[in-house]
């Protein structure tokens, strides 16, 4: 194909699609090229998505897209081999509209987005590889799939966490194992009346659970539950660069988190309807690529768009807002007829001024923070050594809560200053 498109969009995901659909919007040909055989059909379970910024886009979208349950209960646990410690939040306001998220399977999801590009006008091109991009001169003008090349004013690399588009074209060095992670996840189906019983829910309520400590064996990173309509997305996230020193098998991992006794009742009964492993980005800001070349835009994971504060876990929201501005940047740039790397710098002033990239800034230092051993190791046992203290009542005289935090922290070797700087990051960089 020599035919010439306004824009290609390598990357059906949430931001390739989103960007599709805003440009279809405005008349634009777009050629949204995806290499699974539909969008979504490579992507894992699921996750939360924060869809205010979809809203935007598409008002009221939960009215009609495939979502599964929208989450009103968040959960941080921190748990040592035989012991949990958790905090448990509930808000019923995030069970009215406009609701604070949603429990998504990306597979369905992905898919809904992607139609809805193609139904306004994107052309959406499944199963196609891409193996190079086209350029002439410094610009980039086009891909090359197999024996044929398609081009066009600008391409948007929306190809995800270490994108092959972006390293090409010499935004993004080989990325360093210490900014990735690698996700293991199961899909576990349960009935809806079990799911709404187990995890004490109304009918569309969801639950988020987030733990840390024996979930990955003392390796950074965390668990993750979340509850669909029918189903339980549960899994673990390990940093690449620690799995390798310790050789721990995130397979392994996830078997044991399974077993674990707070773990167990909640997925007991289930079905095991799918298993994958992937790469997540983990290195924020300092992993990000140059997002604007002359003809070539950078978005989504591709971007290295990611938080991770312990407490929540976002990207699919990022990745949207991203392809947003990303096809706002396009609009403009078409307008004066400027697809060099200045007339497409808009995008990366957008970004900056966006929710994405302030948000990016704010958590920083997050990862480096999640990084603290004593995260997974001295605090969950810590925590779990003054509350089997607290509830013990073994026939011995009681002490105030005082001499009991005084004797835990002796007995779990965490000195009073690491406790005490610990708790400055975590308050400045969470």
């Amino acid at each position: 194909m020599d035919d010439k498109f306004d824009v290609i969009i390598v990357g059906a995901g949430l931001a390739g699609s989103t960007a599709a659909y805003r440009l279809a919007q405005e008349g634009l040909q777009v050629v949204l090229v995806e290499r699974a055989p539909y969008p979504g059909a490579k992507n894992l379970s699921g996750g939360v998505l924060y869809g205010q910024v979809l809203n935007r886009l598409i008002p009221e979208f939960w009215k009609e897209a495939p979502l599964e349950r929208y989450i009103s209960r968040e959960v941080v646990m921190f748990m040592t081999g035989q012991a949990s410690f958790s905090i448990d939040f509930k808000n019923q306001a995030f069970s009215q509209p406009p609701y604070n998220g949603f429990s998504v399977l990306r597979g369905k999801f992905d898919r809904w987005l992607g139609e809805k590009a193609e139904n306004a006008g994107a052309m959406l091109v499944p199963g196609i590889k891409v193996d190079a991009l086209v350029r002439d001169g410094g610009r980039v003008t086009g891909i090359v799939a197999g024996d044929e090349q398609m081009l066009a004013d600008v391409v948007i690399a929306a190809d995800g966490a270490n994108s092959f588009i972006a390293q090409q074209a010499g935004l993004q060095k080989k990325i360093d194992p210490a900014y990735l992670a690698v996700g293991v996840k199961e899909l576990i189906g349960l009935s809806p009346e079990i799911i709404a019983d187990r995890f004490v829910l109304n009918e569309n309520e969801g639950a988020a659970y987030g733990m840390v400590g024996f979930a990955t064996q003392g390796v950074a990173g965390g668990g993750f539950l979340y509850t669909n309509r029918d189903s339980l997305s549960i899994g673990l996230v390990m940093h690449l660069d620690e799995c390798l020193k310790t050789r721990i098998q995130p397979a392994e991992a996830l078997d044991e988190f399974l077993a674990h006794p707070a773990i167990a009742p909640l997925v007991r009964g289930g079905k095991l309807l799918e298993y994958g492993a992937h790469l997540v980005p983990e290195g924020g800001i300092p992993m990000m690529p140059k997002l604007v070349m002359d003809g070539l835009l950078v978005a989504g994971d591709a971007a290295g768009l990611s938080i991770n504060n312990g407490f929540v876990v976002r990207g699919m929201d990022l990745a949207i807002g991203s392809g947003l501005a990303a096809a706002e940047a396009v609009l403009e740039a078409r307008a004066k007829n400027d697809f060099s790397a200045a007339g497409l710098g808009v995008y990366s002033q957008k970004m900056e001024k966006s929710f994405v990239m302030q948000d990016m800034h704010t958590y920083v230092q997050a990862g480096e923070f999640m990084k603290n051993h004593r995260l997974y190791t001295a605090y969950p046992r810590l925590l779990e050594d003054i509350m089997t203290r607290i509830y013990s009542q073994d026939s011995t005289p009681k002490e105030h809560l005082l001499p009991i935090l005084m004797q835990g922290l002796k007995d779990s070797k965490v000195s009073l200053i690491d406790l005490g700087l610990d708790g400055w990051k975590g308050v400045r960089n969470l």
